[in-house]
Parts: C-alpha cells; sequence; structure tokens
C-alpha cells in the first residue's frame, strides 16, 4: 500500500542575520542621516550577511505515514513540530528533501488559519470547502452537521473577526474534520478549547481514523497521544530521535519532561486538604525499578507515605485512590492488611504495587486516611501524578491504548469446535 504521506529528507532551514540590530523607532533627524550614510551601510550590510549563520529548524527527516494511522508527534518547544506540519500543509516550502501527499488535506495549525477575518463564518465555510477542493453540493450536504459540531448557531453571519478565539477554533475543527479530508493535521490549537470541547475534538479525529483517513496530531498532552494514536514519532532540534509505539516514544521523552512528577512530592505544606487534623500526609513518593521515571505496564513498583500523628488514633485506615487524567477512579488500595501503631510521632508506610496492569497513560493519586471514630482524618487530592508506558519487553505484545479500556485483564480462551 502506498504511504498517504512520504517525507523524504526534508529540511528546513533560516538565515539568521548577524550584527547588531537597532530597536525603536527612528527620528526624522535620524532617517536624513542615514539616508546621507547610506553607501557606508550597504557596505555593513554586505559585511553583516557574509556573518549570517543558517538555523535549521528542520533536518533529515524521513518519515513514512500509512492510510487510516493516527501519528503523534512530540518533542519540546522549539523541536520543529510547527515547522514539519506546515511544510506538509504547503504552507512553506522545505529547504531540502522533499514530501509527497496521497489526497486532500485539512489543516488546524493556528486559530484563524484559512479564515478571512472579513467574511462571515457561513462564508468562511464554503471559502474553506473550495480550497479543500470540494463542490458546493458536497459542502451543502455537511454543512448543518458542521455547524451543529461548532455551536455557533447564532454567530453564522457575523463576521469572524468578531469571534472569540474558542467560537473561532470550534467553527475551524469542525470545518476541518467533517470536509472529509483523507489527510487531517492539526497542531495544539485545540488547547484554545474549553474540556468538554476538547473531548469532542478527540472524539472526532477517533471516528475520521476508523474511517481510513490519515491523521496528524501536533501536542503536549502526552495522555491523548497515548489514548489516540497508532504511532509515534518524537522530534528533537528537528531531527527524528524516536519513532514507535507511542508508549516506547513517550517514555524515551518524558525523562527530560519538566511537567512529569517524579520521585519524592512534599506534602506537608499543602494547604487543599481536609479533615480533623489527628494525623497528615507529610509525603508521597514512588519507588520505579527503573531509572525513567515512568511505569512501565507489567512491572512491580511501590507507593512509599511519610505520616505525622499528633496524636495516637485506633484502628486507622488509608486508601490511595488512582484516577485517570478524567479524574475517574480506576482503582484504590486499601490498607486492610496492615497492622501499624498509630502512635504519636512519624511513621513510613509502603504500598507495594506487583505488575502494574493499568493502560498507559498519565494517572493522579488521591491520599486518604480515616478511622472508626473520625470518618475523615485527612484527605488530599491530585497528592502526585505518575505515567504508565508501555515498552518492547512488555509480555503483551498487541499495542495497549486507553481507547481500550483503564485496566488491562488477562483472559483465558479455548476452542471446543462448532456446536451441532
Amino acid at each position: 500500500m502506498s504511504p498517504a504521506i512520504r517525507i523524504d529528507k526534508v529540511g528546513k532551514y533560516y538565515r539568521v542575520q548577524g550584527g547588531e540590530r537597532r530597536l525603536g523607532y527612528r527620528t526624522l533627524r535620524e532617517a536624513l542621516s542615514q539616508a546621507a550614510r547610506a553607501p557606508l551601510h550597504a557596505l555593513r550590510r554586505r559585511r553583516a550577511s557574509a556573518k549570517s549563520e543558517d538555523f535549521w529548524a528542520l533536518r533529515d527527516v524521513s518519515l513514512d505515514v500509512q492510510p487510516g494511522e493516527v501519528l503523534g508527534v512530540i518533542g519540546r518547544n522549539g523541536a520543529g513540530k510547527s515547522t514539519l506540519l506546515k511544510i506538509l500543509s504547503r504552507i512553506t516550502k522545505p529547504s531540502t528533501g522533499k514530501v509527497q501527499l496521497r489526497g486532500r488535506v485539512g489543516s488546524l495549525l493556528e486559530v484563524g488559519t484559512g479564515f478571512h477575518p472579513e467574511l462571515t463564518g457561513r462564508e468562511n465555510v464554503f471559502l474553506n470547502g473550495a480550497i479543500l477542493g470540494m463542490s458546493r453540493r458536497e459542502i451543502l450536504r455537511k454543512f448543518d452537521e458542521i455547524v451543529g459540531f461548532a455551536g455557533v448557531d447564532k454567530f453564522l453571519d457575523t463576521p469572524v473577526k468578531r469571534y472569540s478565539s474558542g467560537m473561532y477554533v470550534r467553527l475551524a475543527f469542525a470545518v476541518a474534520a467533517h470536509l472529509e479530508p483523507d489527510i487531517l493535521m492539526i497542531d495544539e490549537v485545540l488547547a484554545v478549547g474549553d474540556a468538554s470541547f476538547q473531548k469532542k475534538c478527540l472524539g472526532k479525529m477517533n471516528e475520521v481514523a476508523h474511517e481510513g483517513r490519515t491523521v496528524l496530531f501536533v501536542s503536549h498532552d502526552l495522555a491523548n497521544i497515548s489514548r489516540l494514536c497508532t504511532r509515534a514519532v518524537l522530534l528533537s532540534a528537528g531531527e527524528v530521535e524516536a519513532v514507535g509505539e507511542p508508549g516506547e516514544v513517550i517514555a524515551q521523552y518524558l525523562p527530560s519532561d519538566l511537567n512529569v512528577h517524579a520521585g519524592l512530592t512534599d506534602l506537608a505544606r499543602r494547604g487543599d486538604r481536609s479533615g480533623n487534623g489527628e494525623a497528615r500526609f507529610q509525603s508521597i513518593e514512588i519507588n520505579y525499578p527503573n531509572p525513567t521515571n515512568v511505569c512501565r505496564f507489567g512491572e512491580d513498583f511501590n507507593i512509599s507515605l511519610v505520616v505525622k500523628v499528633a496524636r495516637p488514633i485506633g484502628s486507622a485506615q488509608i486508601a490511595i485512590v488512582i484516577l485517570t487524567d478524567d479524574g475517574i477512579a480506576v482503582h484504590t488500595l486499601w490498607s486492610d492488611s496492615l497492622e501499624w501503631p498509630a502512635l504519636e510521632g512519624i511513621h513510613k508506610l509502603t504500598a507495594h504495587v506487583p505488575q502494574l496492569r493499568l493502560y498507559p497513560g498519565p494517572y493522579h493519586i488521591n491520599l486518604w486516611m480515616g478511622d472508626a471514630s473520625s470518618d475523615r482524618i485527612d484527605f488530599i487530592q491530585h497528592a502526585t501524578t505518575f505515567q504508565v508506558v508501555q515498552t518492547s519487553e512488555s509480555t503483551v505484545t498487541r499495542p495497549l491504548r486507553r481507547s481500550h479500556g483503564l485496566v488491562y485483564q488477562d483472559s483465558m480462551w479455548s476452542y471446543e469446535g462448532p456446536e451441532s
């Protein structure tokens, strides 16, 4: 099968001029003086151009994307993600290499891409459809669906320059997704929308992929990359650092991602807690069995808690509640098997989790402590965060995606033959 997108040794460089540049505006006297010295300035410009450097935003990027594939593109700011999508969308030309695209391309790279601010929302729908090569009849067939998805019915005949950024991106995404492009490219622009609309967008992208169309998705939200994508590529300093299953690529990216909470988290100063204060969680520490500070699917790991008891309490119970990034409680680790003297002082407790079977993605931990006489001694929401990834060493060979569920359960199958 021919790839929907073929990227062959693509590079993009920009010339960075040497020398100093004066900031601010010029007075009339300065303008006249500069005109008189124009020949001298021309000589200086030639000298400065000799000092210019080439900055490579992308260098030697090669990649094939198959029809129906959802490719996640991740990397730190400045890695070249948006530059790659602009080349694929034909907004800018590559400096080296070539790109082959098979089919119509719909892209949403930033708020307002492809929209004319003076035209109304209705007119921009038809304009974008025409740019995609669709007939008026095709656009009319999808029109009501686009407007209903975007939720801008009341403002359809208002110039889009008066739209908020949220309205802009809702209509832009609805047009890009519903006008049946063969290749759909989405940049981080979805972050502009609210949570409910982001959920609708992700559902629509999943639907588009299942229809056999190709999706390129650039995002810093690793949960969505893990949940939605069939493959991921990691860019670093304009070059491809890794390509493969989303879990493995995310695991390679995470050690340098400063937004991941790893290891020890101090809880003593948390003010957003509730309970009678007879005891307080002081810290939580996830002890990873590997140096990457992520939890690998199928591996053991330990969660250690430090608790400060203000006065002796009775039979205290502790619960470690694991939740998805959407706030759905997946599992609770109860301290039923624990026998610890809840005496005054500082105590360290550890919960051992054998063979973690959660689907890849980010998870939050809530902490709760109570006893028979008091329902709640201490409670902290979002005490820490951890990430689950699937690696090639996993005993499960098929790709694990959050769209398949939250907890993986082994099952034994047997065949009994046809029924008589």
